[in-house]
């Protein structure tokens, strides 16, 4: 009787433990909802055809559209004629994705040209909040710095209200990680970065991870080369729980202006950027310079 009973208490103790597994994998799989890739994927067959009615049914609100020139356009504007896209419809392009709760990003390339796609998690479902490209230049110096040694715009004070706490977490992160970035400080730079952390940027001739980055601080470092980052013109920020995307405008200390997305997530208590994808305007004139973070 006495071994019976203990049996049924391992036994006990076994079902609780497999229920627990269960329930935990059910919240990793609320976490990780990964439906966003297949819209994703009809997202791009139907812009490649010119199907409006299902990119219609895709994108959000808030949507817009930033091409390899830098030309933006909102949703509206993209429904009315929907833009040609740089890599048609992706076949045989290099495809990544990140989930961050309810923020998915795509990233897709082939050869110089890279397609940042920014998913959201609404109520009526996932739909498309960023859709920018960024074009490579092969003959950029990449890392060379705005020559810049003093910043007041990002770093001190930027045109822009934060809306709750976490944007205002989010800008402070953002000017710490920007005074670093003029202080050539690889150390106070890096804790406000992700490990995964991409930047492409139509400036450079690579895409730079948080290595290279760190990398280039230390050269600039030596060499004294001032590289304050472009000021801010203005943003936008979207929320969702522990993941922000940021949309800007910088113009820098000379050349032409730059549309940038930023995707920041929260990770152990603190805000770090993940991904920045910044591409030059050119319909603007003068010659166009490198920017920050």
């Amino acid at each position: 009787m006495k071994n019976f009973t203990t049996k049924m208490i391992a036994a006990g103790v076994l079902l609780r433990a497999v229920l627990s597994g269960l329930l935990l994998m059910r919240v990793a799989v609320a976490v990780e909802d990964k439906s966003y890739l297949q819209a994703d994927h009809e997202f791009v067959q139907a812009a490649a055809s010119g199907n409006k009615a299902t990119v219609s049914r895709l994108v959000d609100a808030d949507f817009t559209w930033t091409d390899a020139d830098g030309k933006t356009q909102t949703r509206a504007e993209v429904l009315k004629s929907i833009p040609a896209l740089s890599l048609g419809n992706e076949s045989g392009a290099e495809v990544k994705q990140r989930t961050y709760g309810e923020v998915g990003a795509v990233m897709s390339n082939r050869e110089k040209v890279y397609v940042l796609r920014l998913w959201v998690k609404r109520p009526v479902g996932w739909r498309l909040l960023v859709y920018q490209e960024v074009a490579l230049n092969p003959q950029a110096a990449s890392g060379g710095g705005s020559g810049v040694k003093d910043c007041e715009n990002p770093c001190k004070t930027v045109p822009y209200k934060p809306k709750n706490e976490a944007e205002q977490n989010i800008i402070a992160s953002w000017q710490a990680l920007e005074t670093g970035v003029t202080n050539h400080d690889a150390a106070a730079w890096s804790p406000h970065i992700a490990d995964e952390f991409v930047m492409l940027s139509s400036n450079n001739d690579h895409p730079f991870s948080k290595a290279d980055r760190i990398a280039v601080l230390n050269l600039q470092k030596e060499t004294g080369r001032g590289s304050a980052p472009s000021p801010l013109v203005s943003a936008q920020m979207f929320d969702f729980g522990d993941a922000v995307v940021m949309t800007c405008l910088h113009q820098p200390f000379t050349g032409k202006p730059v549309h940038v997305s930023r995707l920041w997530v929260k990770k152990n208590g603190q805000w770090v950027m993940s991904i920045s994808y910044q591409t030059t305007i050119q319909a603007a004139p003068a010659k166009s310079a490198s920017n920050g973070s």
